[in-house]
């Protein structure tokens, strides 16, 4: 069995990547003139989110831990942002906007409690 690293045990990195695979999904509808807009930008995005958290956990200091937590947590709410304009773009429906932004939230509260968590040891 390949050993496994300590970022593939984080629950965040796993929700994470989740949310990748539901951006590509959904970015896989989008029309093709959105190919270079959105459809890129919500994917480089969403995969920053699970990269600076594997990133992050290679960092020796707590402090470039919780610095890396920060830059995915940025990435998390440059997805929401994109997804709020995609869905007002009537680019997803509401079920597909709902699923995401719950996807988001719940990834939110674990990276603000895993900065803490760092910010404190």
């Amino acid at each position: 069995m390949a050993y496994t690293f300590s970022f593939e045990k984080l629950n965040v990195w796993i929700d994470s990547k989740e949310l990748v695979k539901s951006i590509y999904l959904i970015t896989k509808e989008f029309p093709s003139e959105e190919k270079f807009g959105l459809t890129n930008q919500l994917r480089r995005a969403s995969i920053s989110i699970s990269s600076n958290l594997a990133e992050g956990t290679s960092r020796i200091s707590n402090k470039d831990q919780a610095h890396f937590s920060t830059m995915a947590f940025s990435s998390l709410m440059e997805v929401l942002n994109q997804i709020i304009i995609s869905y007002e773009l009537k680019l997803i429906d509401e079920t597909n906007y709902k699923n995401i932004r719950t996807e988001i939230e719940k990834i939110a509260n674990k990276l603000n409690a895993l900065r803490k968590a760092q910010l404190n040891s």
